[in-house]
């Protein structure tokens, strides 16, 4: 951790003559960036993969007619499909479990009091009058709500949710136009993940409440990055 934690503030110090106070924060949404670069080869196989999936859909239906005596046959004729294909009916959520090693990161480091040790100095960095190793609930303890701290928090949560919402529209219409209910049903497993993926980015708003202003900074940049990153692949 204490490589990390020198990474972060390396890239603080070379982003200090442009935010000053508040470079740490603008490293860690640096950092969340390059993570997001990384990944984004990952994001682009998945929406492939999601376009293979589509492509599919002609012959698991005529599968789901051969065999609608059969649901086990069925369920195994559709499984060997995608196999042959080369296509992963769960490939969509890799990039999302990769980048988790790098909140955990964050989480462990803005919540640790001491570094390799000595003392965590990155706690003593802000985001504008918010202490990046603070949380919500000491906002509201402290200066409250309206207070300085509490609209640095109330910007986040708008900017979560405003993606939120966004996301789940677009989910809600992706995952309807190529991965029909009947079809998930047939694939173990994938019904239940079908159903709770549009709701994810809802979970963003939680996590941002409760985790360090560091960590929360990551999940806004990230889910942010996801917007994007899902108008331009899934057009």
């Amino acid at each position: 951790m204490s490589a990390f934690a020198g990474l972060v503030e390396r890239l603080a110090d070379l982003l200090e003559p442009l935010f000053h106070a508040s470079a740490a924060a603008a490293a860690i949404v640096l950092f969340t960036a390059l993570v997001r670069l990384l990944v984004h080869p990952l994001s682009r196989a998945a929406a492939r993969g999601q376009r293979a999936r589509a492509a599919l859909q002609p012959r698991v239906a005529e599968l789901r007619k051969k065999h609608r005596k059969d649901p086990e046959r069925m369920r195994k004729a559709v499984l060997e499909l995608h196999e042959k294909e080369k296509v992963s009916p769960l490939s969509g959520i890799l990039p999302g479990l990769l980048q988790l090693p790098a909140f955990f990161l964050l989480y462990h480091l803005f919540s640790s009091s001491t570094v390799g040790g000595e003392a965590n100095e990155l706690l003593s960095h802000r985001l504008f009058a918010a202490p990046l190793g603070g949380r919500w609930l000491d906002v509201l303890g402290g200066g409250g709500v309206f207070g300085a701290a509490g609209l640095v928090y109330l910007a986040l949560f708008v900017v979560v949710g405003a993606v939120a919402v966004f996301n789940y529209r677009r989910t809600k219409r992706t995952m309807a136009a190529s991965a029909p209910a009947a079809d998930a049903a047939e694939v173990p497993g994938l019904g239940a993940v079908s159903a709770f993926v549009p709701f994810l980015s809802f979970f963003t708003l939680v996590t941002v409440a409760v985790v360090p202003l560091a960590a929360a900074l990551y999940v806004v940049t990230s889910t942010a990055w996801s917007a994007v990153e899902r108008a331009v692949l899934y057009p």
